[in-house]
């Protein structure tokens, strides 16, 4: 026990002990006040705790029509997609094993909001329209997809 403590404890009673709690009372006012400032993730996940989800999409792509691929996510699918709320964090493309893959991440507020946006989004009649448009001029893009649904820890910092 500090000696701080200590002396509140034994004495429970004066301005000591009574100026002490004060001082800890106006520093974490203090604290919480410039905790936004701080760190406005954090903030934002300590009002009712909100734990948002990500999901990550893993396409496979072919080195024949990469190029078109891309201009179709890039020109056409991205502003689509926003439309339905999709909040793009990251998009990558890797080559593992000797195969093309384009990686995305996406952040979601919960899972009810991802299904949702997803169904409209594939409803959607222009991506239908330029998914076949381009899949006649260029063939299929897209081969194997992975999902992941990424659920954060309870350690786990909030990006």
């Amino acid at each position: 026990m500090g000696e701080e403590s200590q002396h509140c404890d034994r004495a429970n009673r004066g301005s000591r002990c009574r100026l002490s709690a004060t001082r800890r009372e106006i520093l974490t006012g203090m604290l919480v006040a410039a905790w936004p400032a701080i760190s406005p993730a954090l903030a934002e996940k300590q009002k009712g705790d909100i734990r948002v989800i990500h999901q990550l999409r893993i396409y496979e792509i072919f080195e024949a029509n990469k190029a078109a691929f891309h201009a179709r996510f890039r020109d056409h699918a991205i502003r689509i997609m926003k439309k339905y709320g999709f909040d793009f964090i990251a998009l990558w493309e890797t080559q593992p094993q000797g195969r093309t893959e384009f990686v995305y991440l996406l952040r979601w507020p919960d899972e009810q909001t991802m299904t949702d946006a997803w169904a409209r989004f594939m409803a959607d009649s222009e991506w239908s329209e330029i998914k076949e448009r381009t899949a006649t001029e260029s063939g299929s893009m897209v081969g194997q997809i992975t999902e992941r649904v990424l659920r954060p820890t309870d350690y786990s910092e909030v990006i």
